[in-house]
């Protein structure tokens, strides 16, 4: 990481972290609700996997673990949080999906925008029950030539089994198996659950039941947004 930290949006133009576990549906709104604010969404995720697939430095660091369902270690995110930041289009604002997952992540961000500016932010915890979490995830099917992501019961592409982009045959992730969702779920709320009472005292944090059709969750979404200006 370099010593330049980089310019953070001022409160009115939004900075919004989604938190919850996997399988939760964050992504998905994290994604709407950036279109309709006109900023990016990141996604520590989406970045590790595009890495991984390119075979860059970060991706071969990056595969091991996220095939086994491990998590990348806080400094590298960190690192790679602050230089996307930097970004011309981040400075009228942002939306965070997959970052900060720890306290200590969640320190290293709040030292970007040097002090504690976390009352500024607004922040969505997106709570589904865990059965349903298991379903999701179990169920999910991946292109590992284009990222594009489905589902078997809820999106399932076009042709059974192919990537309806690029016609490759999806797969299904190391950790969306069921050992490894198990493990997933433990990890969050041992390391990223502790985050929801870390925000919920010091930021405008609400809770939102993603366990609702999509629309529904993201109306709540816009609801909130606009009440927050």
């Amino acid at each position: 990481m370099g010593d330049a930290s980089p310019q953070v949006a001022p409160a009115s133009s939004g900075r919004v972290i989604f938190l919850g576990p996997p399988g939760a549906g964050k992504g998905t709104q994290a994604a709407r609700l950036a279109a309709h604010m006109g900023v990016p969404k990141i996604s520590t995720g989406d970045m590790l996997r595009e890495a991984i697939a390119r075979g860059t430095p970060l991706g071969l660091q990056a595969a091991p673990l996220m095939e086994k369902g491990g998590l990348v270690p806080d400094e590298l995110l960190i690192g790679i949080i602050q230089e996307r930041l930097r970004e011309d289009d981040c400075a009228r604002g942002y939306i965070l999906d997959g970052f900060p997952r720890t306290l200590k992540q969640a320190e290293g961000f709040e030292s970007m925008a040097g002090g504690d500016r976390t009352a500024e932010l607004l922040v969505f915890s997106v709570e589904v029950p865990r059965p349903e979490l298991l379903r999701r995830l179990s169920g999910r099917r991946w292109c590992p030539r284009c990222q594009a992501t489905y589902h078997v019961e809820t999106n399932p592409p076009k042709r059974e089994g192919l990537c309806d982009r690029d016609g490759m045959r999806l797969i299904q992730r190391e950790d969306d198996k069921e050992t490894a969702v198990a493990r997933r779920l433990a990890e969050y709320d041992e390391r990223t659950a502790p985050l929801i009472d870390h925000y919920c005292r010091r930021a405008r944090f609400h809770r939102v039941d993603g366990h609702r059709p999509v629309d529904a969750v993201f109306d709540e979404l816009k609801g909130l947004l606009e009440a927050a200006r």
